[in-house]
């Protein structure tokens, strides 16, 4: 199956100008307004190479085998827009809308399509077609020949593909960090190398997926089909599964939590090392490093673990009240039911942690302060983590980053948010009644 990149680029296409593009988009816009002279903008076959086509509304519109190499498209309203087989390597389609958008058989090679909107886009094989002297497309020389969609290197931050279909597209190398991915079907895909730290891919269906290699870290795959998926070297430390994925063959080869014996020391002669390393500055004992352990249901109550590393560490339903841990590294950690009442937790690294049913009640989040008697301060980091149903009652979260948080069900009565940043966090359905948000932005 040939990839879009190879069989598409070298096709003749009559090159438009802006002048042009700013005449048809105009009368594009009186189309969609339903205004006399309105006519549907149809790009078909032609070439839009290196044009601005930024913050336009061009829904339902026709850019069929179409070049847009390197094109500005920031911004841009693609709904329902008809994109088979065009051209959009290199093409800056930041912040732009493509729901239910048809890419079939598209080369978006090396795209930038962070925080797009494809929410039902479809993203499946296309075929090679020619523009015969009717004007009308067809298949070459009467054959059907595939294109595979191709979305090699391209850059796909935060870009939601909610029911997305990928099926048997080349997703390799591809930066899908933070991507909300739910539903969405890549059914024989290939993602060998892709980035999906922190990716939702809830419900998503990965049947035949090649992820050889892809970078999994914190993403949640809850309700995911990985039937006979490939997964050797893929990295699945802090990513959240269910059991029965837990023990798919399919995980064969992968790279999970460690399990905490292999590390050949116990928790206390861990807390003693650490406590050594504290009290001489770093010159005698170990600083713990529980990076990727696997420490599910595991007691730490009470245990003092400032500055560790617990990054991408499973801690579900562990016991970790009163733990004093600030300053600690627990991104991409796997805390889901644990219990972090009153823990102390000022300047602590949390992002992009999973804390759904949490309990950090009374749960210290504010800054630490750098030097005594200075206005030097370091602050909790909270950056898209996951706090779904969790409760924080009389946390104090003064100061902290929970920029892109999930708060949705979370139970803040009478935390201290004052001067918090809650910039795009989730508060659906949290309860806030006695909650100081004094200061505080993006509430």
């Amino acid at each position: 199956m040939a990839s879009a990149s190879a069989e598409t680029s070298e096709i003749p296409r009559a090159k438009l100008s802006q002048q042009e593009l700013n005449a048809l988009t105009n009368r594009h816009k009186a189309f969609l307004k339903r205004q006399p002279g309105g006519t549907r903008a149809i790009f078909k076959m032609r070439d839009l190479s290196h044009l601005d086509l930024s913050g336009l509304d061009l829904t339902d519109a026709d850019f069929s085998g179409a070049k847009l190499f390197s094109a500005r498209l920031l911004g841009c309203n693609l709904t329902g827009a008809d994109l088979y087989g065009t051209d959009l390597r290199l093409a800056n389609l930041t912040g732009a809308t493509l729901m239910k958008t048809d890419l079939r058989g598209a080369c978006l090679r090396g795209a930038i399509l962070s925080e797009a909107m494809l929410i039902e886009a479809d993203l499946r094989d296309g075929m090679l077609v020619h523009m015969g002297k009717s004007g009308e497309m067809a298949s070459v020389n009467q054959e059907a020949v595939k294109l595979t969609t191709e979305l090699t290197c391209a850059i796909m931050r935060g870009a939601n593909l909610s029911r997305a279909r990928v099926s048997n597209a080349f997703v390799m190398q591809t930066d899908m960090t933070d991507a909300v991915m739910r539903g969405t079907k890549f059914v024989r895909a290939n993602l060998t190398n892709s980035d999906l730290t922190g990716a939702d891919l809830q419900g998503a269906d990965l049947t035949g997926a090649n992820l050889t290699g892809a970078r999994l870290t914190g993403a949640i795959l809850s309700g995911a089909v990985i039937d006979s998926a490939r997964l050797v070297n893929a990295v699945l430390i802090g990513a959240i599964l269910d059991d029965a994925q837990r023990r798919a063959p399919e995980l064969a080869g992968a790279v999970v939590a460690k399990d905490f014996a292999a590390l050949g020391r116990t928790l206390p002669e861990i807390a003693a090392g650490h406590a050594a390393w504290m009290d001489s500055g770093g010159k005698e004992g170990h600083r713990a490093d529980l990076s990727g352990y696997e420490l599910t249901g595991f007691d730490l109550r009470g245990l003092n673990l400032s500055a560790a590393v617990l990054q991408g560490a499973t801690l579900v339903k562990a016991d970790m009240s009163s733990a004093v841990l600030a300053m600690a590294d627990m991104s991409l950690c796997d805390l889901r039911r644990i219990n972090l009442s009153n823990a102390d937790l000022r300047g602590a690294n949390l992002e992009r942690a999973t804390l759904t049913g949490a309990d950090l009640r009374g749960a210290k989040l504010n800054p630490v302060h750098i030097q005594s008697g200075s206005g030097h301060v370091w602050r909790a980091n909270l950056h898209r983590v996951r706090l779904e149903g969790a409760n924080l009652q009389g946390a104090d979260l003064r100061k902290a980053n929970l920029t892109d948080a999930v708060l949705s069900r979370a139970d803040l009565r009478g935390a201290d948010l004052r001067e918090t940043n809650l910039t795009g966090a989730d508060l659906k359905g949290a309860r806030l009644e006695g909650a100081d948000l004094a200061g505080a932005t993006g509430a």
